[in-house]
């Protein structure tokens, strides 16, 4: 494939790419570039927002680059300081590690086997000694630093930050010189870090990376980027009907957004569906059923998709529940605890079962429960409602 169309598809729907014009430049070195996306394991789900980086690196891998996912079990004792206003509360190893795996059988669920490589970065972070550190520290000054925004509001303000929230660019920038990047990827609020792993390159002296960021997914909530917790997100592990009952609660005004970021659909593809709905050719209700079957088909195939969308209408439409259920084992004890049932059952934080079960959210056999504590035999046999979408059928 030529360099023009190899950049027709990398460039894509990015947010920005530094320096400009820099990723032709590296394609014209004629091999398979190193194309790094670093990943810090700070919780149990992959979710369609981290996706949005997953398939950008997915494109490159298809175009026979080597796709370096680097699983940030060191940075993530050390935390990202990004859009931060405060210093993050560090994660154990035993944490980090549970996360860690997690995640990397989510990862395969997007990245193509060849062509990848998945490597700890505690494998050389760790191993740095005194003498390393300070050659690291050397790469970048205070002043530097201080030009990243959420530092600079910081000092402003009086608000702490710690020297080791320093490190973490440059820790990550070693993570470029480790595996010898070529391109790094991240979100739009990685741009920073990014930037800070060219500088360390050429502090080791190797050519610097190119910086490639894609726009945040705006979550289910249309208000706030997908987070795990604030609850707003759809897992690239959520079953096929969940998937598409999310999908389909999104405010009407980001599907256009999701059509590009979620679902992958073509541009003009995209800008089509656009026209047809500012016109009133296309009907909202249409348009978001097609983005949830595009959504659900990535991760499940057609068939999936169209078995979740007859599902949808029977539950949304007919008020029935689906054809099948997972059932779920209560846990041992009585009486049982409803947040850490829902918790368990449905993969939610333990924060958001108990506002799910506030706002009456929380069904059995169709009727709503609030109580935190529910009798072992009040529960056995009965099918368990969360929201719209989420069905468990309690095991005996």
């Amino acid at each position: 494939m030529s360099t023009s169309d190899q950049l027709e598809l990398l460039l894509r729907y990015t947010d920005a790419v530094v320096p400009e014009g820099g990723l032709a430049e590296k394609l014209e070195l004629g091999r398979p570039l190193r194309v790094k996306l670093g990943v810090d394991p700070t919780a149990p789900a992959v979710t369609l927002g981290w996706a949005v980086v997953l398939r950008k690196l997915r494109h490159f891998q298809e175009l026979g680059h080597t796709a370096v996912l680097i699983v940030g079990d060191f940075t993530a004792q050390v935390g990202d300081p990004s859009d931060r206003s405060s210093t993050r509360r560090r994660l154990t190893r035993e944490e980090v590690e549970g996360y860690a795996e997690a995640v990397l059988g989510q990862f395969r669920r997007v990245l193509l086997e060849e062509n990848l490589e998945i490597r700890r970065n505690s494998e050389w972070l760790a191993a740095l000694d005194m003498h390393g550190l300070l050659e690291l520290t050397s790469a970048a000054t205070v002043a530097q630093m201080l030009e990243r925004a959420d530092f600079a509001k910081r000092y402003r303000e009086g608000t702490p930050i710690s020297v080791m929230e320093f490190l973490y660019p440059l820790l990550q920038g070693y993570d470029s010189v480790a595996v010898e990047a070529d391109v790094e990827l991240g979100g739009s609020d990685q741009l920073w870090n990014l930037m800070m792993g060219r500088i360390v390159q050429e502090r080791y002296g190797q050519d610097p990376q190119v910086a490639m960021t894609m726009p945040l997914l705006v979550g289910t909530d249309g208000v706030n980027k997908m987070s795990q917790s604030l609850g707003n997100y759809v897992s690239v592990t959520d079953p096929p009907d969940e998937m598409f009952g999310k999908t389909m609660s999104i405010p009407d005004e980001l599907m256009g957004q999701w059509f590009r970021l979620a679902a992958d659909l073509d541009p003009d593809e995209v800008e089509s569906i656009e026209e047809a709905l500012a016109s009133g050719d296309l009907h909202p209700n249409q348009a978001k059923r097609r983005l949830a079957r595009e959504v659900v088909a990535i991760y499940w195939g057609a068939e999936a998709a169209e078995e979740a969308e007859r599902s949808f209408d029977r539950v949304f439409k007919e008020g029935e529940a689906p054809d099948q259920i997972e059932e779920v084992t209560l846990p041992e004890g009585d009486p049982v605890n409803l947040p850490a049932l829902i918790r368990e059952a449905f993969g939610t934080s333990g924060a958001e079962a108990r506002r799910l079960l506030r706002q009456g959210a929380v069904r059995l056999d169709g009727e709503v429960v609030r109580e935190q504590e529910v009798a072992r035999s009040a529960l056995a046999g009965r099918v368990l409602r969360v929201g719209k979408r989420r069905f468990a059928r309690l095991g005996r």
